[in-house]
């Protein structure tokens, strides 16, 4: 009976131990980091959208916290992506906008933010958008593509290898393109022109709508491409039909992961050109595509949590909604967003755009929604999208790799809206670089002639020979320069950003 009694009290113990595990498992919040391309501050109905309706959007900020001065690292899409997933500065690998071809940027010897939830327990999977390289360069695309995002901890993938204006235009579901015939190879080409799709510069006749030179390549669904390529013709995917393709694969990965923690960073293709809405929201808003994809977009977000309501997981997920860059009216394609833009302020009434220092270029529109834990509201703290890394490790209770993360610091009480406490001091990058530093914001000097292709976009990237300061409260539109009445400001500043340079 003594033997008996033991063994009963051991096997008690060990069910104690394992329900213990699953529920504290169970208790751990899901993550999805909703990550819009181009999407300005003031693109959502709850930042001031005139023209296009975002209900979607604006329910998330409802019922939980919007932010009035979180930033992207930068204000281009590599970048901010390459920081969001390492907590690195972009700078620091020299990260930059990549061709569709070019090699995986991220290092996979280094832990990054899914393989730091790999650790915690989560299954992690990434939906849309890559852009951060794959392989290491020339990659053939007719094989599974080494060196991407099941290296980098990503249990899941499918992806837009680069962007919706690069060949090749496929899918690739954990690095194998979606529905290839090996009987037609893909080939692609950034430089030497090939033979296989017709040219955009040649064919105008075969486009939907006309673009500058570099947009001028490969003629795939009517719309001329960055690069040239041949074949995969079964495999090639219909732009009007991408937000329903991706909306499916994450609400897929949600619900085949609904008895388990899971990360997923659902990577939108909206609002990047080419900008070809639906049949669906088509004149949805009264700023031609752009507001069409606008719309689109919304629907998107709210595919996503209908699926985690469906699926009684809402109350016990932590979503995160921003963009990785600012607005852009004019990127390429003749879609006539400068002329339909109206009364719609794309950058929330703040200064500049994709590609700019100015503060529309990284103040993103940006909410956090957690029902369990967040209460509704809003929050002036400055905050980075760099800060994204640490502050989820400490809401896991996940000790981050040695080397990891080096520009990441853990503001969760700020992201939760616990505390108004934010950054001291904060990088904006470029093609120059600026400092934040509370309602100071400070320009790295640039004497150098703003490229064609910028110039082109109708774009101010911040390029000025002195220094620049403004009084952001006084001065939300970046016009008062007033270096010269506060040189100590700017002496303080300008050591700071370079000692962070360095």
């Amino acid at each position: 009976m003594c033997y008996k009694s033991i063994y009963a009290n051991i096997i008690s113990a060990i069910f104690l131990v394992i329900t213990s595990l699953v529920f504290a498992q169970q208790q751990k919040p899901n993550i999805v980091i909703i990550y819009v391309d181009d999407l300005g501050f003031g693109d959502i109905g709850v930042n001031g959208a005139i023209g296009v309706e975002t209900p979607h959007v604006d329910k998330l900020a409802k019922n939980g916290l919007n932010f009035t001065d979180a930033h992207s690292s930068s204000a281009t899409c590599t970048p901010s992506r390459y920081s969001l997933l390492t907590g690195s500065y972009a700078f620091r690998n020299n990260a930059a906008i990549l061709e569709g071809d070019a090699p995986l940027i991220i290092d996979p010897n280094k832990e990054t933010l899914p393989a730091m939830l790999q650790k915690a327990g989560y299954k992690t999977g990434v939906v849309g958008k890559w852009h951060l390289g794959l392989g290491k360069g020339k990659i053939d695309w007719n094989k599974k593509v080494p060196l991407g995002p099941e290296e980098l901890g990503f249990d899941y993938s499918f992806l837009i290898p680069a962007t919706g204006d690069r060949v090749p235009c496929v899918y690739l579901e954990n690095q194998i393109v979606v529905g290839l015939n090996p009987e037609d190879p893909i080939f692609v080409s950034y430089g030497t022109r090939i033979d296989g799709y017709p040219w955009g510069f040649q064919h105008p006749e075969l486009l939907k709508m006309h673009t500058d030179p570099y947009h001028q390549g490969a003629i795939i669904n009517g719309i001329s491409r960055i690069g040239y390529m041949k074949g995969g013709e079964d495999a090639l995917w219909v732009d009007e039909d991408i937000p329903f393709v991706l909306s499916e694969k994450a609400s897929d990965f949600i619900q085949g992961n609904k008895d388990n923690p899971f990360f997923l960073y659902f990577s939108l293709h909206d609002i990047h050109q080419p900008r070809v809405a639906n049949i669906k929201f088509v004149e949805s808003s009264t700023m031609g595509p752009r507001g069409d994809v606008i719309a689109q977009m919304d629907w998107c977000v709210g595919q996503i949590t209908e699926q985690l309501q469906a699926a009684n997981l809402l109350d016990n997920t932590l979503i995160i909604f921003t963009s990785d860059n600012g607005p852009i009216l004019d990127d390429g394609y003749l879609d006539y967003a400068r002329e339909l833009v109206g009364e719609h302020k794309p950058g929330g009434g703040y200064r500049g755009a994709k590609y700019s220092i100015y503060e529309a270029g990284t103040r993103m529109p940006t909410i956090v929604h957690w029902p369990k834990e967040v209460e509704p509201g809003t929050s002036d703290a400055l905050l980075s999208q760099v800060d994204l890394y640490r502050s989820i490790a400490k809401l896991v209770n996940q000790k981050v790799e040695k080397g990891a993360a080096p520009d990441s610091k853990d503001y969760l009480k700020s992201w939760l809206g616990k505390s108004k406490n934010g950054r001291e001091f904060l990088l904006e990058e470029a093609y120059t670089f600026g400092l934040r530093m509370g309602k100071w914001k400070y320009i790295k000097p640039k004497n150098e002639d703003v490229p064609r292709w910028i110039a082109q976009k109708f774009v101010d990237p911040g390029f000025r020979k002195e220094v620049q300061l403004f009084n952001l409260d006084e001065d939300p539109l970046e016009t008062n320069n007033v270096y010269k009445a506060f040189p100590e400001i700017v002496k303080q500043m300008g050591k700071q950003l370079e000692k962070i340079l360095k």
